[in-house]
């Protein structure tokens, strides 16, 4: 197997110029000459959405992908590890040179399919790939942009038939899993309405399945692509299995929304069934968890119906911000929850310290919700309805996450607490709310 994709690509290899060689050729002489009016269509359109995705529609002969032949059928690919390779083998690659056809049946599998009748899609997360206009980057986005342009048209070059491309290049709801892309694409082959796709011939392949080390293979890297194709709701391959003919093999996700929902419906602890009711005439409730954990909402929910005010640093910006606003509102008599992190005893002190020094009890709620639970939930909440994200909160990076993972220490009475409450993760929402959420997400 590892032979035949090592025997090369078909892509010939680039010319080596002399060195007071011309490149200007008599073709694009003529060409520059040539009335725009009388120039062939370029084989490739590109254009920009919402300055994060990249679309690109190869049509080398008259026919197009679009509204004049409707194509119902879908045969999707990733890109990177799936479709093509690094000749070098590092994982990203050096330039728009370095690539090969991950196996050498490609084209002729890609050609077969069209003759079949699927309509022919590339989608591709392109992180390293910047669309927005950034003073401080500009000039290595735009090479990294070029490259990948010109690594595409050497690609797609190999192909006498229409094939469109999305490469999602931000971190929002065009990234697979998210189905943004999937969105765009019927948009783009007109299929949105009138049957819409063949989704039980349509089905996508990819490298991420989230499969273990196998064979000195070395283990995915992600699930992403599978669960993408499970969000869509189409049949999903790995490269092996598509290509190679391989038996499938077992896989495994980190993160299963469903089965959590499942598992949590079960249990007793819940924060629809947590009772927390008012102890002081005067106090601090402090909120500990990891963002996405659902403190804004057990506060929203729970804490403000008793008349708690709320602190949280990412609207005052600072902790010094927060410590004179919820000073001056105790000094008013008026009970305060802190909604913040607070992973560890040296930030928590900060807190206790206030109501000692006041003379006040500071009680503790603390969220028990998983790291991967918690990323899943920002991104719910970022990317989706509004009855998630009422606050219109962007999505936060993956290293918020990790940072509270790393410096979270479990709250202890000896800190000072009156008393500790334990909130599991429990949904809340309708069954189309619960559709959504159970979605892969991250």
């Amino acid at each position: 197997m590892s032979t035949l994709r090592e025997q090369g690509s078909l892509s010939p290899p680039p010319l080596k110029k002399r060195k007071f060689e011309s490149t200007t050729t008599s073709k694009a002489v003529a060409s520059f000459f040539t009335p725009t009016s009388k120039k062939d269509p370029d084989k490739i359109v590109w254009r920009v959405i919402n300055r994060s995705l990249l679309l690109a529609r190869y049509s080398p002969c008259t026919e197009t992908i679009g509204p004049t032949v409707k194509r119902r059928k879908i045969a999707a690919f990733d890109l990177d590890s799936t479709l093509i390779q690094t000749t070098s083998g590092n994982i990203f690659a050096k330039d728009h040179t370095d690539w090969r056809w991950w196996h050498l049946s490609i084209p002729n599998v890609i050609k077969q399919l069209y003759t079949d009748g699927y309509a022919l899609v590339v989608v591709t997360n392109q992180g390293s790939i910047s669309l927005k206009d950034n003073p401080k980057t500009l000039k290595s986005d735009q090479r990294s942009l070029a490259a990948f342009k010109l690594k595409i048209t050497a690609v797609f070059n190999h192909f006498d038939f229409p094939v469109l491309l999305l490469a999602a290049c931000a971190q929002d709801g065009y990234r697979k899993p998210r189905t943004g892309m999937w969105d765009e694409v019927l948009e783009e082959l007109d299929l949105n309405e009138g049957g819409g796709p063949d989704m039980q011939a349509s089905f996508f392949v990819g490298d991420a399945g989230g499969r273990a080390a196998r064979n000195g293979a070395k283990a995915d890297h992600a699930c992403s692509d599978r669960d993408f194709a499970a969000n869509v709701g189409i049949e999903f391959k790995t490269p092996e299995e598509y290509f190679l003919h391989e038996e499938p093999l077992p896989f495994t996700r980190t993160f299963e929304p469903a089965a959590l929902l499942s598992a949590a419906s079960t249990t007793s602890t819940n924060t629809t069934s947590i009772i927390i009711e008012k102890k002081n005439s005067l106090d601090i409730i402090l909120l500990c968890g990891s963002p996405g954990s659902g403190k804004s909402t057990f506060y929203w929910t729970k804490l403000k119906p008793l008349g708690y005010e709320r602190i949280n640093q990412d609207t005052l910006k600072t902790r010094d911000k927060c410590l004179k606003v919820a000073s001056n509102l105790l000094a008013e008599k008026k009970l305060v929850a802190i909604d913040n992190t607070n992973a560890d005893p040296e930030t928590r002190a900060v807190w206790v310290q206030l109501a000692q020094k006041i003379g006040i009890p500071i009680r503790c709620v603390h969220f028990t919700a998983s790291t991967k639970l918690c990323e899943h939930n920002d991104t719910v909440r970022a990317l989706s309805t509004s009855y998630f994200n009422p606050e219109k909160r962007t999505i936060l990076p993956h290293s918020a996450f990790v940072s509270f993972a790393a410096r979270f220490k479990e709250p202890k009475p000896n800190e000072g607490f009156q008393d500790i409450v334990t909130v599991e993760f429990q949904f809340q929402g309708n069954d189309e709310q619960r559709q959504t959420w159970t979605k892969y997400w991250i």
